[in-house]
C-alpha cells in the first residue's frame, strides 16, 4: 500500500498532505488530552512492532503477497488517535529511511495507510462490539474483523483518490475494482495478525487494550501477574524477533497496490525515490552482501529507530500536556 511518488497528480499529494496534516494536528491535540502514562511506552512498542511485521510479506493468491497495515491494530490497543499518530510515525520513517513510499506521497501514503485505517478501523470496531458478546472473545473477534474492514477501507480511499488525481488513463472502475478486489484477500490475514495480537495482550495484560475498556470488570479478562516494564521488555524482543528473523519468511512478490499497479499501467507513472541509494534502502543494509543478514540488520535498525521516535513522539506530546513523571508500574 506504499504508494510511491507520481501515482496521483500534484494537487491531489497537496490535498492529501493537508488533509493528513489536519488529522494528525487533531489526533495530537485528542492525545495530548486522552494520554494515559501507561501509554508512553506502549505507542512506541506499537509502532516498532507494527513496522516489523509490515516487512512480512504472505501470499494471497495469483503471486501477490499482503502485509500487516495495523492502523485498526494500533487504534484497538491505543485508541483511535493514538493509533493514527502510531502509524503515521511508522510510514515516515518507512519513507525516510527505507524508500518505501514516495516523499511527495506522504499526504496519501498517511492518509491511507495511517488515518483512514486507525478510525476507520476504530469505529467498525466500536460498530461490532455492539453485536458482539460482551466479553473477551467478542473483544478479539471485533479485532479481526475491524482490522480487515480498514484494509478494505484504505484501497477504497486510494481508488477515490484515482478518481480525482488519476495520472494515466486508466478509468475509475478499474482501478476501483482491482484495488478492492486484492486488498480484501489481504484483509483476512490482516484480520487474522491483528486477532492474535489482542487476544494475547488481552492474556496478559487486559487493562492495556484501550478498545476493551469499556468490558463489565466481570468480564474483563483478567491481566497476569506480568509488570508493564516485563510486558514491554517481552514486546520488545517480540519485536525484534519478528524484524530481524520472521521477516526472512517474508514472500518476495508485489504486494496487493504493486499488482494492481503493474496490471492496470499505473505503475508507469511512479518515479525514482530520491532516497533510493540509503543505507537502508528497499530493506537491505548497503554494503551487506550476505542477504538474510542484510535483511536482518535493516529490520533491527528500522524496529529500534521506530522505536525510538515514536516514544519520543508520546514523550513530547505528554511533556506539552504538562505531565510529569514516568510510567507507573500497574
Amino acid at each position: 500500500m506504499h504508494a510511491p511518488d507520481g501515482f496521483l497528480n500534484a494537487a491531489t499529494a497537496l490535498t492529501t498532505g493537508a488533509l493528513s496534516a489536519g488529522a494528525v494536528g487533531v489526533a495530537l491535540r485528542q492525545s495530548r488530552e486522552q494520554l494515559a502514562d501507561k501509554q508512553v511506552p506502549l505507542a512506541g512498542l506499537a509502532a516498532a512492532f507494527i513496522f516489523a511485521a509490515q516487512m512480512v510479506n504472505f501470499p494471497v493468491a495469483g503471486g501477490t503477497t499482503g502485509h500487516l497495515l495495523g492502523g485498526g491494530l494500533a487504534a484497538i490497543l491505543l485508541g483511535p488517535w493514538l493509533g493514527t499518530l502510531t502509524i503515521t510515525v511508522v510510514v515516515v520513517v518507512q519513507a525516510l529511511a527505507f524508500a518505501d513510499g514516495g516523499l511527495t506521497a506522504l499526504g496519501y501514503n498517511v492518509l491511507n495507510m495511517a488515518v483512514v485505517t486507525s478510525m476507520g478501523g476504530y469505529a467498525a470496531f466500536r460498530l461490532l462490539r455492539k453485536a458482539l458478546p460482551a466479553n473477551g472473545t467478542g473483544v478479539v473477534a471485533a479485532t479481526g474483523l475491524a482490522a480487515g474492514i480498514s484494509v478494505v477501507l484504505s484501497s477504497l480511499a486510494f481508488s477515490v483518490e484515482w478518481l480525482f488525481g488519476a495520472t494515466a488513463p486508466i478509468p475509475f472502475p478499474t482501478v476501483l475494482g482491482a484495488m478492492v478486489g486484492v486488498h480484501a484477500l489481504i484483509a483476512v490475514g490482516e484480520g487474522v495478525i491483528s486477532a492474535v495480537v489482542v487476544g494475547a495482550v488481552l492474556a496478559t495484560r487486559g487493562d492495556l487494550v484501550t478498545g476493551a475498556g469499556d468490558l463489565p470488570r466481570a468480564a474483563r479478562i483478567q491481566r497476569s501477574s506480568v509488570g508493564l516494564r516485563g510486558f514491554v521488555a517481552g514486546g520488545v524482543a517480540a519485536t525484534l524477533l519478528v524484524g530481524g528473523g520472521v521477516s526472512q519468511l517474508a514472500v518476495d512478490q508485489p504486494d496487493g497496490l504493486e499488482r494492481v499497479a503493474a496490471e492496470t499501467g499505473i505503475a508507469a507513472e511512479g518515479e525514482h525515490h530520491p532516497l533510493s541509494s540509503s543505507v537502508f534502502a528497499d530493506y537491505a543494509t548497503s554494503g551487506v552482501d550476505n542477504e538474510a543478514l542484510s535483511l536482518a540488520l535493516a529490520g533491527l535498525a528500522g524496529s529500534a529507530v521506530t522505536l525510538g521516535v515514536g516514544t519520543g513522539m508520546v514523550l513530547a506530546v505528554r511533556d506539552r500536556r504538562g505531565g510529569s513523571g514516568g510510567v507507573a508500574e500497574a
